[in-house]
């Protein structure tokens, strides 16, 4: 198998793939970006810690310690034009693809081309590398969602897929078919904490969506749920979360599924004959 280079954001996922990497056997290196990462994930391990503004020297690493694939797991904050500009291969980056307002998605996707074409890397999925990591169809725990939650899922698929057109977001909460919030830049855990007060106590509990965007380059940034957004959606008052099957990823999922059914959650993979 070829080295990788784990190129680390913030969340659970990168310590997953390290998981799987070493059970597999397989050579690594992690990249590791500072302000987002978590060191303690990386205890004993060897790691690079890079900044978007010093992009061409980590790069160079991962290619002289002999990386031929790169993953990129876990959230990584949107840099400024300017951080960018600061690294003569970023800035080099940007006179090609333009300094005009772009969507995440856009930019990854420019991202990805850019470090195949120009770098030589093949950029691959976090799901080639861990088993059943992409969400299935169906309820993960003992809890099913009722018609009730079935419509809210239903609305909210809807609202995510026109958010995703626009390049915004990959979530929304829904209560008894009022949309209560959709997710911009401060992630999800953030959209869950700002609806909390939104969400009717009187009425049954909302639902979270995520599903991804369409059209979106599937190898990095598909949209995540993990036992800190059942602990967040729990805190909220939701009654569920549901997210696309195929197209969104499950962390953690035995921990996920005890956290589910112990807060009385259901977990369910939107498929498409809801």
């Amino acid at each position: 198998m070829a080295k990788l280079g784990i190129i680390a954001g913030a969340g659970k996922l990168p310590a997953q793939v390290i998981n799987a990497c070493t059970e597999a056997g397989r050579e690594f290196a992690i990249l590791a970006f500072e302000g987002s990462a978590d060191p303690a994930e990386f205890d004993n391990l060897p790691v690079t810690w890079i900044k978007m503004s010093k992009l061409s020297a980590a790069l160079k690493q991962a290619r002289d310690a002999g990386v031929e694939e790169l993953v990129m797991a876990g959230k990584i904050p949107r840099p400024s034009v300017l951080e960018l500009m600061r690294d003569p291969r970023s800035a080099k980056f940007m006179a090609k693809v333009g300094t005009r307002i772009l969507g995440d998605d856009n930019i990854l996707s420019a991202v990805v081309k850019e470090l195949e074409v120009a770098e030589g890397f093949r950029v691959i999925a976090p799901d080639q590398i861990i088993d059943g990591l992409l969400a299935v169809p169906g309820a993960y725990g003992a809890l099913k969602p009722d018609d009730t939650a079935r419509a809210d899922i239903k609305r909210g698929l809807a609202v995510v897929h026109e958010l995703g057109k626009l390049d915004i977001g990959q979530a929304a909460i829904v209560q008894n078919g009022l949309i209560i919030g959709v997710e911009g830049a401060e992630g999800t855990d953030a959209l869950i904490g700002r609806c909390a007060e939104f969400v009717d106590p009187e009425q049954q509990g909302g639902v979270l969506v995520k599903a991804a965007k369409p059209g979106q380059e599937e190898r990095v940034d598909l949209p995540a749920i993990g036992v800190s957004t059942l602990k967040a959606s729990h805190k909220c008052g939701l009654r569920g979360v549901a997210v696309e099957a195929g197209r969104a990823l499950v962390l953690e999922r035995t921990e996920l599924i005890k956290e589910a059914d112990g807060a009385g959650l259901f977990v369910y993979g939107i498929s498409n004959a809801d």
